[in-house]
């Protein structure tokens, strides 16, 4: 059974604050869980202000389908984030 991760690297210049972290963090987190059911975890950079590195995983009987709906994860966040998203590595493993 095929297992997806998605990793988004998010640089976010207007947070003066990791309360400011924290709301776009949890806005973007709750968005894909509530559309996608998909577990999403922030993996690295939680004590800095401005930088996250947020994880994304799923999995699938189906990897085309579970391909398919990573990339359809990652433009969503693409939407959310704008030029807030700075690198994404999608793995199937």
């Amino acid at each position: 059974m095929p297992i997806g991760l998605l990793t988004l690297e998010i640089h976010l210049p207007e947070a003066h604050s990791l309360k400011d972290k924290r709301q776009v963090l949890r806005s973007l987190k709750d968005r894909l869980r509530g559309k996608y059911n998909v577990a999403v975890a922030e993996l690295d950079h939680q004590e800095l202000w401005q930088r996250a590195l947020v994880g994304v995983v799923s999995l699938s009987s189906d990897a085309g389908h579970l391909e398919r709906s990573l990339r359809e994860i990652l433009d969503e966040a693409d939407r959310l984030l704008g030029r807030d998203l700075i690198a994404h590595d999608l793995e199937l493993l």
